[in-house]
């Protein structure tokens, strides 16, 4: 499986100054090129390094800096137009489009710039690496990341990586190519209820409360707000800013919960059961004051984490229908609306249970996974 390691750079001035000139320059060359290929209808990347090559090398960039910059011309035009034809700009003649489609691609001074092996090398040992500037190669920049991160890179980078500028900070970010655990044989399930105020609530009664991530985004929407009343261009880059901190935020959260869940599925010898909550905001209708809570709410990048973690460890995730898993009595199977008198809290009109309505609604999830696994694997015998 794929995954990227980002790590942090800590160049001296002169070669912050270096990494800038080369990242302007190949991000200049690559608005040339696309120059050339919107007026020349030319995006394959071999007919277009055969017009593109030969000024790139003429300007002073490295052969591999050329090709690089070439395929990713070629790369973001291959995109945009799987993009057109896959509805994703609107309909023919429709204003996005008209716009995507009037126009070359127009690449950012600082947008990232790819670097193979053949253009940045990496010591581990010493921390740092060698990369090919427009300066000339550039040795011993120094990188620094987390231990984790620093092992992963060490024993699985495979590919390229790019050269990032963000906030006034350098990264490089590298592929890492790692080999999967084969999928264990899971024991049981663990159910995993997301939710709102309770990120993920399991049916062994852990609870993730989100409470403290719901105070942080209120924070963030206060401080928006006031900073979109003042309508400046100053007020305009602090909310750009404000808006990448608090979606790190959260993602440092979802990252934090799918390693919890899975390292106790993997321990145990369990998988995962999660509810399948594909299109819920087209199906769910709320209150106007709830609406920003409901879109802003992070539960598809906590099934991404929760897989890719899962995946990696062997662990095998199952998605299960969502329908009434909170309205379900576990025990005696009935249900109803009633059943849930409140948002925290479950009691079921028939048999009586009680408890805390995510613990239940995670229970039921437990319960449907194993019936959807047994399903999943019951021999052919139709194919005898």
């Amino acid at each position: 499986m794929k995954l990227v390691v980002q790590v942090k750079l800590l160049p001296t001035v002169e070669q912050a100054v270096a990494l800038r000139s080369t990242l302007h320059a190949c991000n200049d060359a690559a608005a040339a090129v696309s120059r050339v290929a919107f007026e020349a209808g030319v995006f394959r990347e071999y007919a277009l390094r055969k017009a593109a090559y030969a000024p790139l090398k003429a300007q002073g960039l490295g052969a591999q800096a050329a090709q690089h910059v070439i395929k990713k011309v070629s790369d973001a035009y291959t995109s945009l137009y799987a993009n057109i034809r896959n509805g994703n700009l609107g309909p023919a003649g429709g204003r996005r489009r008209v716009k995507a489609e009037s126009k070359p691609i127009r690449f950012r001074s600082d947008a990232a710039q790819p670097f193979d092996d053949r253009c940045l090398s990496w010591q581990y040992d010493q921390g740092t690496v060698s990369i090919w500037t427009v300066a000339g190669r550039m040795k011993n920049l120094r990188f620094t990341g987390s231990a984790d991160q620093l092992t992963t890179l060490r024993a699985h980078r495979r590919g390229e990586s790019d050269l990032v500028h963000r906030d006034g900070m350098w990264f490089l970010i590298a592929t890492c190519d790692i080999t999967e655990k084969p999928e264990i044989e899971p024991v049981d399930w663990i159910g995993v209820d997301r939710g709102i105020v309770n990120l993920a609530t399991t049916s062994d009664l852990d609870n993730f409360q989100g409470r403290r991530l719901q105070r942080y985004r209120r924070w963030h929407a206060r401080k928006r707000a006031e900073l979109q009343a003042k309508r400046t261009k100053s007020a305009r880059r602090r909310l750009k800013r404000r808006t990448k901190r608090e979606a790190r935020h959260s993602t440092h959260v979802n990252h934090q919960v799918a390693k919890k869940i899975v390292a106790v599925a993997e321990r145990t010898g369990r998988g995962i059961a999660l509810e399948d909550l594909g299109g819920i905001r087209d199906r769910v209708t709320v209150s106007r004051h709830q609406r920003a809570t409901l879109t802003s709410w992070p539960f598809h990048q906590l099934e991404q984490h929760i897989r890719y973690k899962a995946k990696r460890a062997g662990v095998p995730v199952i998605l299960v229908d969502a329908r009434y898993t909170s309205q379900m009595c576990p025990r005696c199977g009935h249900t109803e609306r009633s059943n849930r008198p409140a948002r925290d809290f479950f009691l079921c009109r028939r048999c009586g249970l009680a408890g805390p309505a995510d613990v239940v609604a995670a229970v039921n999830v437990r319960t449907r996974a194993r019936s959807a696994w047994v399903h999943v694997n019951v021999p052919d015998l139709t194919a005898a």
